[in-house]
């Protein structure tokens, strides 16, 4: 399997007819980190938001691809399962839902139905993990909180 990579070339993106992005480039192999910062209204938020695939965001020039596949082919559940999620700063409380429930959800997703990870199986894996990381009480919150 060929290291993740997203890549980004000439990307325009406009908003009700207002062109926000213009000319973005950017290539992201996996294992890097890559910060993006600047100034209210750089098109930040407008970038993450198109890559996402938002439906008030139409990209009108360039591409974008991970791991080699066009982005803007894909549906957002797509985008997701393929490894592309885009997360809120100050996302709402769902109570309800743990964070546990949110990863074995997500885990589930990317192996595709018929294939799912059993409940126990995800249990152990998960208290390990949380064990050597020593967050213990993450799981059981509810997501967001």
């Amino acid at each position: 399997m060929a290291a993740p990579e997203l890549k980004i070339e000439d990307l325009h993106v406009s908003i009700e007819g207002k062109h926000i992005v213009k000319g973005f480039n950017l290539d992201i192999k996996g294992g890097e980190i890559h910060a993006l910062m600047g100034p209210n209204g750089t098109g930040k938020s407008t970038l993450a938001s198109a890559l996402m695939g938002h439906p008030k965001y139409e990209v009108t020039k360039g591409t974008a691809t991970l791991d080699g596949a066009n982005l803007f082919d894909m549906e957002v559940d797509e985008r997701a399962r393929a490894g592309l999620f885009l997360a809120m700063q100050y996302p709402s409380e769902v109570s309800g839902v743990t964070n546990a429930d949110f990863l074995r959800t997500a885990i589930n997703g990317r192996r595709g139905e018929g294939n799912e990870i059993p409940l126990m199986k995800f249990i152990k894996k998960l208290d390990k993990r949380m064990e050597l990381l020593g967050m213990d009480s993450f799981v059981c919150r509810a997501l967001f909180k």
